[in-house]
């Protein structure tokens, strides 16, 4: 990923599905522009999904997915569609494509299915009307192209902009809880998880939501913290802190500023803050023996791995004084069985988008797991979880 590129949680991913030989890496390298995709005649090219950025007017960065033919046979076959339904849990639109010369059958039946049973807004695109004599009208679900005569595909890339919901780009993370002109101190610990030479992705967004708003930023280590408190020209409105350093901070930060983290930012951001805030509190019923899972989105650097690995681990034995079988996951990887865990505590997610946190959480949910984040575990074991939310209406009332 280039320095200046659009971090891919945050961009809305679009995702290509549909059996060997529909021509799917063909309408995707006609749609993005680009030689992308492996394209030959032999079924079942793609083996596994090849993602790709791109900017796609009116809604900007978007990602996008080419998968592997969802009718492949035998045990490669079943793997693949194993990874088809794990895209899709990242996929904010879906695009069924089909050879408008042959008739739908049960491949594409089981993938509208699945399409449905997520919620993803889709489109099927039938292919190849270069082989047809006269090409039938478009209607709202079925939409016809020819990716080898580059026939209506700049009228794919409109529809498809149409379907995916604008609104998700206009969440904020921080911006609509400040005003023009406020302050806002931000707290970085600079240790030997902190990557060398920058900022984590969460901190560079929060500034960047800052500025956005009109207010101002000012960044320092946790050891700065009490200077600047007292000598700057201005109260500041708010304080966000990494919560690594959150006992700390929430003892030198006076009563009256608010305080909050960056990791309970992006739970909000990531929507699921009101979950995280309700799963923190099954800590407390906790037995010797119960599994934990710790759960990291990025497997690059591990910038969160001191906390999941050690960190966290730590505190909960000496918050609970017991013992626990801890599992620790990172990246991709999330298991689809979850009953046999008692607490799911999930990084921040900076690295997944929205539509794959969510999933996550209901995964959890839907085997009756308590969910949670690093930040919102870490203010409840330090007693601070009322103080760092108390802002945020998202979770009025729980508390």
């Amino acid at each position: 990923m280039g320095m200046n590129d659009t971090p891919s949680g945050e961009r809305i991913h679009i995702g290509f599905f549909g059996r060997r030989n529909a021509g799917k890496s063909s309408v995707v390298n006609a749609f993005t522009n680009q030689e992308l995709s492996v394209v030959s005649d032999t079924a079942g090219t793609t083996t596994d999904p090849v993602y790709k950025s791109m900017e796609l007017l009116p809604l900007g960065p978007v990602m996008i997915i080419d998968t592997p033919g969802y009718d492949d046979e035998g045990a490669l076959g079943e793997l693949r569609v194993k990874k088809t339904k794990q895209v899709l849990n990242k996929t904010d639109c879906a695009v069924l494509v089909t050879d408008c010369t042959k008739s739908m059958g049960e491949c594409e039946t089981q993938l509208i299915g699945l399409f449905k049973q997520k919620k993803i807004p889709y489109i099927i695109v039938k292919n190849k009307t270069d082989l047809l004599n006269a090409v039938p009208e478009n209607t709202d679900t079925e939409f016809y192209v020819s990716a080898l005569k580059n026939q209506n595909i700049n009228e794919l890339r409109q529809r498809i902009a149409g379907l995916v919901d604008i609104r998700e780009s206009a969440k904020r993370l921080v911006g609509d809880l400040l005003k023009p002109n406020d302050g806002v101190i931000l707290v970085i610990p600079i240790d030997k998880a902190a990557p060398k030479g920058r900022l984590i992705l969460p901190q560079q967004q929060t500034i960047r939501d800052i500025l956005e708003s009109g207010a101002a930023a000012l960044t320092v280590r946790e050891t700065e913290l009490e200077y600047f408190l007292k000598n700057t020209l201005k109260k500041p409105d708010l304080v966000i802190t990494d919560s690594q350093v959150f006992g700390l901070v929430n003892k030198i930060v006076p009563r009256d500023i608010k305080l909050t983290s960056f990791s309970i930012l992006m739970a909000r951001y990531k929507g699921f803050l009101e979950t995280a805030v309700r799963g923190a509190a099954a800590i407390e019923s906790l037995k010797d023996g119960d599994r934990i899972m710790i759960s990291e989105g990025c497997t690059h650097h591990r910038q969160c791995g001191d906390i999941g690995s050690v960190k966290l681990p730590n505190m909960l034995k000496k918050y609970t004084g017991k013992n626990f079988d801890i599992t620790l996951t990172s990246g991709r990887e999330f298991p689809e069985e979850l009953s046999e865990y008692k607490l799911v505590i999930h990084c921040g997610g900076c690295m997944l988008n929205s539509r794959e946190m969510v999933y996550r959480m209901n995964t959890a949910i839907d085997a009756g797991v308590p969910f949670t984040n690093y930040g919102v575990a870490l203010a409840y074991m330090q007693g601070i979880l009322k103080r760092t939310t108390e802002m945020l209406p998202e979770v009025e009332g729980i508390l």
